[in-house]
């Protein structure tokens, strides 16, 4: 998933997410190249599930 993809499914800006990124609070991300974040599906729902909890 992209950074905007992700951006809507947690209901936050791609600034926050980029936030969480650098503070390693966000989904677990994997780098395709120095400026290309990307996100799997799993990782995402995993970070949903645990900041529902």
């Amino acid at each position: 998933m992209t950074t905007n993809e992700v951006a809507r499914a947690v209901q936050v800006s791609p600034s926050t997410l980029c936030r969480w990124r650098q503070s390693g609070e966000g989904p677990r991300v994997t780098w395709l190249s120095p400026f290309i974040p990307r996100y799997r599906q799993e990782d995402v729902d995993a970070r949903l599930k645990k900041a529902a909890a």
